[in-house]
């Protein structure tokens, strides 16, 4: 299992976990096995301390294998599982259940009264496997650490630790070894080279090629061949670490089990009649303690080297050469120091699409912008590289930006390598420190000042227009949803509008909610109430964050009961545009809640 070898006759007991791979050699004679698979899960959310104490030291990723002394008893119970699980029958599913608890407890007595120790499984050795194995097919950080039931950040940090380099910077190596390989001995082209090794064409096989080996792959395999048939030239052979032609039988389906198509039950299979049971293979739970292990070191960002200056004719006379201005320059992130180009010209971004497109930047790559967004039409025509949280890096790569700009660690890890990135923590940055940040990483510090003066004073007119129709000092709820209750909103920076409303306009919600707003917390937080109870929630005006598909509440009577909505001051307002903080999106929302505000006053006077 997972390379550990465990020789066995009789009876045998396996235990392993998410993303094992358990390979069964038969020396002598034919045998039989189960194979039980079971999902683990905590029946109560937990706290943010015991869900990472789970994620680092997971009981249920543990190995161990035993001879038991007493293997009849669970020769029956096992049987019997089997037995009860293809009747296909709730009450005798839940039968399994109570089987399945004695069997653990009858094996683990036997695992402690004999102090078998039990091995943690190299999460690392897996993932590399599963690599080498399906470097060919689409495998993104986010899926390798869920079929390795590991976190993205975790399963990082644990492979750079151990092999000091990323997992996706491991699978790229492994593509450009087999891409070298093929080149000096094949004639494929390189787009049949390209689609073999898991890349989508030619072009993005030849950009990460010449990244990282130096020269374009047509240039490899012409020098490459020259140097071998020339018997003078040293060698230059490689060592190629190619995935084998086996693939894991242990994929994405519940049952992890792709050996035989007739398994249609995913908890018991026997591979033929039971002469001689050797090998039983069961899921247990730990009953000693793990401890948490701490890691150190810090992050550290990306650095490029600078480009050379070109070289001027020879000249003594220094009065005569104009000084060479600087093509990079670097700047503090929250990943350490990065050089960027001074003037960036093709620049991807995620999430911060908004803010970046204030500076009047428009990017080359961007994720995708929800319909409804302030800036969905200026953004129309720019290539979409899929969610902010998990771009696809062959599309971002193929865009050859020279700036990158992310929101998130993860999504940093991801992209890092392909050009100089700037991470932008923006749940824990205020707007003018994340536009002050931005404005560096694109050189436009100078707009920044005035992009905030505009804003900050387009605010204070406003209020005094709240003030002018007499309601400013009247009431704001922000509601979302309406299947059976409604999540209200308790915060500043929930978005749906309540950055502009209870931030920048300072207008008050209900007494109930405003305590919780006052409190400050950074964390956006909503409370999920029933709509009979609603009313106690509502302020004299509404705003309801409004979406293909949300629940039609105009004929119910605890909605039609609340004053707001039988007064004509609910407002509806797109999640789209409400969905997004940045300084562009934020400037609309605020002519939207403005125009709104005043039209529902206005029509209240008249």
């Amino acid at each position: 299992m997972d390379g550990e070898l465990f020789e066995i006759s009789g009876f045998h007991v396996l235990h392993g976990g998410k993303g094992s791979r358990l390979d069964i050699y038969a020396v002598e004679e034919p045998f039989s096995y189960y194979l039980l698979y079971y999902k683990a899960y905590f029946p109560v959310p937990l706290r943010k301390e015991a869900a990472q104490l789970a994620n680092n030291c997971n009981p249920f990723q543990l190995q161990y294998g035993l001879t038991p002394h007493h293997p009849l008893s669970l020769m029956s119970k096992i049987r019997l599982m089997h037995q009860e699980w293809v009747t296909q029958g709730n009450l005798e599913r839940l039968h399994v259940k109570a089987l399945f608890y004695q069997f653990v407890y009858e094996v683990l007595a036997q695992v402690h009264a004999r102090n078998i120790p039990a091995a943690k499984a190299d999460v690392v050795d897996q993932a590399r496997r599963y690599m080498q194995e399906n470097y060919t097919e689409p495998v993104t950080l986010e899926k390798l650490a869920e079929l390795l039931g590991s976190s993205p950040r975790h399963l990082t940090r644990l492979f750079k630790r151990k092999t000091g380099t990323s997992p996706i910077d491991y699978i790229i190596r492994l593509r450009l070894n087999k891409a070298k390989e093929m080149l000096l001995s094949t004639d494929l082209t390189l787009q049949e080279i390209a689609e073999s090794i898991g890349y989508p064409d030619s072009y993005s096989l030849a950009k990460m090629f010449k990244k990282q080996v130096g020269i374009a792959p047509v240039r490899y395999r012409t020098e490459q061949r020259n140097r071998r048939s020339c018997p003078d030239l040293p060698s230059d052979t490689a060592v190629f670490d190619i995935a084998g032609r086996d693939r894991l039988n242990y994929i994405e389906y519940d049952n992890h089990s792709q050996y035989k198509k007739e398994l249609n039950f995913p908890m018991l299979y026997s591979r033929r009649p039971s002469a001689a049971i050797t090998l039983l293979l069961c899921l247990m739970i730990l009953l000693s303690a793990c401890s948490t292990g701490k890691t150190g070191g810090s992050a550290n960002g990306n650095s490029l080297p600078s480009s050379s200056p070109a070289s001027v004719a020879a000249n003594t006379d220094s009065s005569q050469t104009a000084p060479s201005k600087p093509s990079t320059k670097m700047i503090s992130t929250a990943k350490g120091d990065v050089e960027i180009p001074v003037n960036p010209k093709r620049v991807v971004v995620l999430y911060l699409l908004g803010d970046v497109l204030a500076f009047d930047v428009m990017p080359v790559g961007i994720s995708d912008v929800y319909k409804g967004a302030a800036f969905e039409k200026e953004l129309s025509g720019v290539r979409s590289l899929g969610e902010w949280f998990k771009p696809s890096p062959e599309a971002v790569l193929a865009l050859e930006p020279d700036l990158i700009i992310v929101p998130s660690e993860e999504t940093y890890g991801m992209l890092n390598k392909i050009a100089p990135t700037v991470y932008i923590p923006y749940e824990q940055m205020t707007m003018e420190e994340r536009l002050n940040k931005l404005a560096e990483a694109l050189g436009k510090e100078k707009e920044s000042a005035k992009l905030l003066d505009n804003f900050h004073k387009k605010v204070e007119q406003s209020k005094e227009k709240l003030k002018q129709a007499g309601i400013y000092d009247k009431t704001v709820t922000i509601m979302e949803g309406g299947k059976g209750s409604m999540a209200v909103i308790s915060s500043r920076n929930y978005g749906r509008g309540s950055q502009v409303i209870y931030e920048y306009l300072g207008m008050k919600a209900p007494a109930v909610l405003q305590r919780d707003i006052d409190a400050g917390s950074k964390a956006a937080s909503s409370k999920n109430v029933s709509l009979e109870a609603l009313n106690q929630y509502s302020g004299d005006y509404v705003f309801r964050s409004a979406y293909e598909g949300m629940e039609d509440l105009s004929q119910n009577p605890a909605w039609k009961q609340i004053p707001a909505v039988k007064e004509g001051r609910l407002i509806e307002i797109s999640f789209g545009l409400s969905y997004y903080n940045d300084i562009y999106s934020l400037d609309k929302q605020l002519d939207f809640v403005m125009d709104n505000l005043l039209a529902k006053a206005e029509k209240r006077i008249n």
